[in-house]
């Protein structure tokens, strides 16, 4: 299987077998890494990729790299994938394909603390490709990338795809601040308008992507940094 091939910015770091490529880039990026190196994961039935960042912002603007991964990522899969294929994100990192469960994103970082800069920040996305279960039916609400007509698409090329949109996006951001990034992530995001398990309604998201909560008359708000897993 070939390597992907990354655009300048950015360092593959391959990893085989078993091993997380986001606890890897945890290590990596606590020894003092490189930002915008990538490691990644490629098998035959799953794919995994993890980058470092390396914020110059504090943390509560930081994390908006989670939402532009997922945006890179969707971008990415969406021009490579058939046009009736579907892909949508979850607020949470969720990963959707024609509606059904395929894959997450998540997220740590080197501070819990929102208005401190972090030192570093890793993202890590992963997706199923091929369903390993005796009986796929019997879960219509999780899914593969090749049991939905993506079976051409190979891992590599979204890969490399994905680096493409994922640096396209960061420099906007850089340029434009949320704005544009936020209008994009809106319209990809499952769940506005509905209610959510453990109550409330999902209204969308604020200027820092931050869910947005209906209960009753009165509005809350789950910061993006909810998301992230503590390292600390």
């Amino acid at each position: 299987m070939s390597q992907p091939v990354f655009p300048p910015l950015l360092t593959g770091h391959p990893v085989q077998g078993g091993e997380d490529p986001f606890e890897r880039a945890l290590a990596m990026a606590a020894l003092g890494c490189d930002a915008g190196t990538v490691v990644y994961n490629i098998q035959a039935d799953f794919l995994r990729v993890a980058i470092v960042f390396a914020p110059e912002v504090p943390l509560q603007d930081a994390v908006v790299m989670l939402p532009l991964c997922a945006v890179g990522f969707q971008n990415a899969l969406g021009a490579l994938a058939p046009p009736e294929v579907a892909v949508h994100l979850g607020w949470d990192g969720l990963i959707c394909v024609n509606g059904a469960r395929c894959g997450r994103l998540r997220a740590a970082a080197s501070t819990s603390m929102p208005e401190e800069e972090p030192d570093w920040l890793v993202v890590g996305w992963e997706l199923t490709l091929l369903q390993t279960s005796d009986a796929p039916g019997e879960t219509p609400d999780i899914t593969a990338l090749y049991d939905e007509g993506c079976a051409e698409v190979s891992a590599t090329q979204l890969v490399e795809s994905w680096s493409r949109h994922m640096l396209t996006w960061l420099n906007r951001w850089q340029e434009d601040g949320n704005a544009s990034l936020h209008a994009e992530w809106m319209g990809l995001l499952r769940g506005v308008g509905e209610p959510l398990i453990d109550g409330g309604v999902f209204l969308g998201t604020d200027e820092r992507f931050g869910m947005l909560i209906r209960d009753g008359v009165d509005t809350h708000l789950r910061p993006l940094t909810d998301l992230l897993e503590n390292r600390e």
